[in-house]
This record gives structure tokens, sequence and C-alpha cells, in this order.
């Protein structure tokens, strides 16, 4: 029997609109990408080895993992690894491009970055995921060191392998993403009233049409609305 298509269909779509959890703002009118902080910016002496750094964005929250020496190991999906073996290549920072190429190819890096290339001007949050975990806590040698191992290519899934995924297994022993968990329980909510969601797509659509542009949190809600309720 031929299995069910729309699981993996919604799973898929979702991957790629949430791909904007990670793409850097644009500079305004120049077309380009804003350049990361200078050296220096962050000040790193309130962070150990083993931390976990947390960069909130507009809609998501991106994860990595203090290794000393202003040095971050963190997952972000990247095309260059699949394509070449050009090191000196690879390690330069990731653009929209590469990224938006590596969640469509679903190929990602765990990589060493600055604190400047990887918080990209964002404000850090330090440990703030201990609170969740208590007593699971790993040592934080242990933590940089798991980090380090798991360093280079690998498969890159929003859903199940993500830069969360990849902080929490080093940190806590425990691959988990809250962010994706509380992401599909509101999907699943839309499916559940099939009413909320034609009313989602209309409004959305009704922006659409009177202000020429809806919101960038709209977006998102407009097109997942809309595939669910034709799934549905």
């Amino acid at each position: 029997t031929m299995k069910n298509p729309v699981p993996q269909a919604v799973s898929l779509l979702l991957e790629k609109l949430m791909l904007l959890v990670h793409i850097r703002p644009l500079a305004a009118g120049s077309g380009g990408e804003t350049p990361p902080p200078a050296p220096g910016y962050y000040d790193t002496s309130c962070f150990k080895r083993g931390d976990l750094l947390e960069v909130p964005r507009t809609l998501f929250i991106h994860f990595g993992i203090y290794l000393g020496e202003n040095r971050v190991a963190h997952l972000m999906p990247d095309i260059l690894p699949s394509i070449t073996a050009d090191r000196q290549q690879i390690q330069q920072v990731v653009t929209n491009k590469r990224l938006i190429l590596g969640v469509i190819a679903r190929t990602a890096s765990i990589r060493v970055d600055t604190v400047e290339d990887f918080a990209y001007g964002g404000s850090i949050l330090v440990n703030h995921m201990d609170r969740l975990f208590e007593d699971q806590v790993l040592g934080s040698e242990e933590v940089a060191r798991r980090a380090e191992k798991l360093v280079g290519t690998t498969a890159y899934s929003l859903l199940w392998n993500n830069c969360e995924h990849f902080v929490t297994y080093c940190r806590y022993g425990a691959a988990v993403s809250f962010q994706t968990d509380k992401f599909c329980e509101t999907v699943k909510m839309i499916i559940r009233d099939q009413r909320s969601v034609l009313a989602s797509v209309l409004v959305g659509l009704a922006s659409i049409v009177c202000l020429g542009v809806a919101p960038s949190t709209t977006l998102p809600t407009i097109f997942i609305s809309f595939f669910l309720w034709m799934a549905g």
C-alpha cells in the first residue's frame, strides 16, 4: 500500500518556510548582507568553556557551544561542504545563499566561528536553558569536547537535527528542540480547527490585497495554513 504523503509533505514545507530562523538581515538599500561586528564587540570574559550560548532572532533562537578563546561551535545549514573540500572556502562566514541551498539539500556543518560571526550583532544569553534540565547539565569540559568531536559536515533537518538539537546533546546528553516542538504543537492546533485555518488564510490574503504585502510574521502562517487546509 502507498504511504500517505501528507505528513512528509507538511514536514518538508515547514522546513523550507522556517529557514527564516537562520537568515541574517540584509543591509537596507545595499542589496548585500550586513557585515558582522568587529572583533571585540562582545565581552567574552564572562563566557566559560562549555557554556551554551543563545542568540534570540526575529522568529526563533540560534544556539552554540562556547569553546574558549572567542570560539563558538554551532550547527548551520550550508551547501558548500557537499560540493567542495576546500576548508578555506567552507570556513568563510555562511551567506544566505549557501544557507538556503543547504536547507533545500538538507546539508549542514557544525563549524567553529568567532563570537562575532556566531551572534551577528544579536544579544547573547548564557546557559539560559539550564533551568529546564536542572541536574542533567554535564561537566563543562565534557560539553566542549562533545561539541569539538562533532565538528564537520552533518545532515540537516529543522524538525529533527537543528542547532538546538546539537547544543542540548552536548550540554545535557539529550538532543531535543523545544522551539520546534512548540511550533509543531501550534500547527496541530491549526489542523484541529479547519475554520480557523481558512480564516487565517483569508485574513492573510486580505492583508496582501489591502496593504500590498503581508507582515513577515504572517507569510509563513498563510502558506502553512493554506497547505494544511487543502490537505485536510
